[in-house]
This record gives C-alpha cells, structure tokens and sequence, in this order.
C-alpha cells in the first residue's frame, strides 16, 4: 500500500492508544453491495487480543440483500450450512486515523474460513486474484475511481421519513465547474476533502456536476488495490461526515431523471519494476499490449456489466446524450463512448464511463484486469476508434437491464474461467436476488398511472 506519514503502523497506534488520543478500532470488510461492514472494537482490546487472534463475523453479511434480509440460493451460507463465521484478517497496511470521528482508527480486512481458505466470494479476494494473474506476467494495476455525489440539505432522517422524495438539493441549478456553486456548500467539501487527506489518502480537489447539488471529490490514482480500499473509505465517510452536518447525500446511479451519478474508473498497466507497458516510447504510440487489453475489455463489456452496474437502478443512468455510455465502442478522448482513451507515456490510460456510483470497485476492477488479460491472451485485435457521436452509431449496446447484464455473466465462458464457477455463480444469484425483489414491489409510477384511471 501506499503508505503516507498520515496511516499509522503498530508504534504509533500504540503510543495514541496509551495517550487516549484513539480508544476505538473499526475493523472492516468490504460486502457484495461495496459497504464497509465490521465492528468497533475497544483499542486496548484490539492491540491485546485481536492483533494476534483477530476477530470473526456471521457468514451471512455475504449472503444477504441490502435490507440485511437472508435469502435463498447462496451456496456458502443458508440456514441448512447454520449461519457459521468466517474470519477477518486484518491488513496492517490499511491501518488509518479517521479524523471526523472522534478517537477513532481503522483497518480493512481479508476474509477466510475458520480453516484459513480464502473466501472467494468477497470482493477484496475476488480482486486479489486477478492482480496475482497480472504479477505473474511482472506487471501491477494503476487505477483511479470518480465518485459523484448529489448533496441534500435534508438529514438523512427527514429524508428516510419523506420516502426519499422532495428533497431540497444543496444547489438550485447546474453548477458544474461552478467556483460559487461549490462555495455554496464548501463547508461541507472542505470538510471532507480534510478529512480524507487526514487519513491517508492523496486529495486532489472537488468539483461541481450537472445535477442540482450534485458534486465530485477526486483522489489521485495509486495501485487498484489501494484505490478500492480508499473508495469505499470515502463513500462511507462521506455520508457520515454529511450527517454530522445535519445534510444527506447520494451515490445512487440515477436518483431522477437528471443527469445521475457515475463512478468512471481510469485503469493502466505498470511492470512491477515501474515500466510502461501501455506505451511504445519508442514509436511515441499505444503498445500492442494495450491495444490487446482494450480489444478484451471491449470484447467482455456485456459479461462483466454487472459488475460495473449492479443494481436495477444502475441501469436507469444508460440514456442517449446522458455521458453515460449506451453503445459498446471506444474512442480517443471521446466522451460517448463506454471505453474512452485517454493520455500518452506514462498517463496513457484507460477510462471505463459504464459504471455508476453504486459500483463495488474491487469487482468493477477485477472485471476490467479478466477482460484484458482475456485480450491479450487470445491476441484479440482493437477495432479502429469511433469518432463522432457512439449514441448514434448503431452499435452494440451495453445490456438495458440487470436481468440482462446477469444472463450475460451468466453465459460468459470468460468470466467464469477468469472469475472461476464459485464467483460468477454467487453474483448472479445476488442479481437474481434484486430482480426478484424489484418484480414484487409496486412503483410509484405504477400507482400515479393506475390507482385512479386504470
């Protein structure tokens, strides 16, 4: 990991501990929905008992919906397996302070059986092993993820009870880019942005969007393992930090029929001694390889949607003219695309527009490394860039809906020989979940169409 003089190693947490500056260590998984779920432990515990002997969790929380409602069809966890625990393996490296809440440090954490065999099925592993594919060739993942947020003056509380609907957004008109539409709620950004930076993270700036109160905090690239650590730090901070200021704020795909949130994911490839592997420097050009892994993440676009869009909602943002993707094409710094290239030597980089800001970033990435390592694999050759608008182009399209994008990995010899059988069958059996659900409720455009005229 990236380690700044921000994180704290074992010393260090010990000398905060003995000083009273921390008494809480949350330690924390990252769930199929991309939530940090653990457990705050007693700091003087945590460096007497669970440093050596860890601590362990139901192994439902990878078997449930997002109400937290067990459910049928999960192959390693059900009321017939007893609902047993599974481990948590605590990453040092991860260990951070987190200034916005009062005494209070972090660590993230692997998962294995009580028989120490990984878990498979969690997202931090399911990345894992896609970069140990990419050392065994000599080569790491550089990546950076774009989380956009709509901000509400609301509480999270008001919001809940008002069904989520007539909220009052922080701004009142399209403040992208806006220097006084991010004044209007820089109290809020600040805060963030300082709080990030506290606990170790590379803060580049923020940003306003489209949509009313809708803005972007940006971090700087580091390794794919370090960027989904600290995505899922953030998103979760940033709520909390929202509520601590009586506001609400949301990563859902498509909260109206604005523009909706979008999590554009930048990846590139490095040897592991730090070479460039996506960029002759010789012919001044792409390198054979990169055309290879951009012809198999394009190739593999439809198998792996749902990992880049995960929800039933996440599919409400694909819109013509919306700058999110609907047609599965590339181009050279083209924004209509669902593949954008972009940069030269060392930031020669690929941006991936599908995925929205409820994407699990360990899975996203996982899926984008198995798609280019398929390319180049298989020497698949790049088809030339679209140029122009891709909305218009008549090519494929990214599926429509989840239950789509589902069949599609289900399907996908690729994703299930990259991903293995155990994988792609649980994450189609958490879609299956959703679909099922979303097909029993009654939608508000159901009632306002039928309850009178119908």
């Amino acid at each position: 990991m990236t380690r700044t003089d921000r994180h704290l190693d074992l010393d260090r947490l010990r000398a905060l501990v003995a000083g009273g500056a921390i008494d809480t260590v949350i330690v924390a998984f990252t769930d199929m929905q991309g939530r940090l779920q653990g457990k705050r432990l007693h700091a003087q515990y945590f460096l007497d008992v669970a440093l050596a002997h860890g601590t362990e969790g139901c192994n439902y929380l990878l078997g449930v919906d997002v109400e937290m409602n067990t459910v049928d069809g999960y192959a390693i966890t059900s009321w017939e397996r007893g609902y047993g625990d599974l481990e948590f393996v605590l990453d040092l490296d991860t260990l951070r302070p987190l200034p916005h809440l009062p005494g209070t440090a972090l660590v993230q954490c692997d998962l294995v059986w009580p028989d120490h065999a990984p878990v498979v099925q969690s997202p931090r592993t399911v990345l894992h092993a896609q970069l140990a594919r990419l050392a065994e060739r000599g080569w790491d993942a550089l990546a950076g993820t774009e989380l956009e947020f709509i901000l509400f003056t609301d509480t999270y509380e008001e919001a809940h009870r008002r069904d989520y609907r007539g909220l009052t957004p922080a701004n009142q008109y399209n403040v992208d880019y806006s220097i006084l539409g991010g004044t209007r709620v820089e109290p809020l950004l600040r805060e963030i942005r300082n709080a990030m930076y506290g606990a170790g993270m590379a803060v580049e700036g923020s940003k306003g969007e489209c949509n009313l109160g809708q803005h972007e905090i940006g971090f700087l690239y580091d390794t794919a393992l370090v960027t989904a650590d600290n995505h899922v730090v953030y998103k979760t901070a940033a709520k909390e930090i929202a509520a601590q200021h009586g506001q609400s704020l949301t990563f859902m795909a498509k909260y109206d029929g604005r523009e909706g949130n979008s999590c554009h994911i930048h990846l590139s490839l490095r040897g592991t001694d730090g070479s460039l592997v996506f960029w002759d420097a010789e012919r001044g050009t792409r390198s054979a390889l990169y055309d290879h892994f951009t012809a198999g993440v394009l190739a593999t676009l439809r198998d792996f949607t749902l990992l880049y869009a995960p929800n039933i909602n996440s599919y409400k943002r694909f819109a013509d003219g919306s700058f999110a993707p609907t047609a599965i094409a590339w181009g050279e710094d083209n924004r209509t695309c669902a593949l954008r290239l972009v940069g030269r030597g060392a930031g020669a980089r690929m941006e991936n527009r599908v995925p929205g800001g409820d994407v699990n970033p360990y899975l996203a990435l996982a899926a984008m490394i198995a798609g280019g390592l398929h390319g180049i694999d298989a020497e698949l050759p790049l088809e030339p860039a679209l140029e122009g608008n891709a909305y218009a182009s008549g090519r494929p399209r990214v599926p429509a809906t989840l239950r789509e994008a589902r069949e599609a990995f289900l399907g996908s010899e690729v994703a299930r020989a990259a991903l293995g059988e155990d994988v792609v069958e649980h994450y189609a059996t958490m879609a299956r979940v959703e679909i099922e659900a979303f097909d029993a409720a009654v939608t508000d455009w159901e009632l306002r169409r039928s309850f009178e005229r119908m």
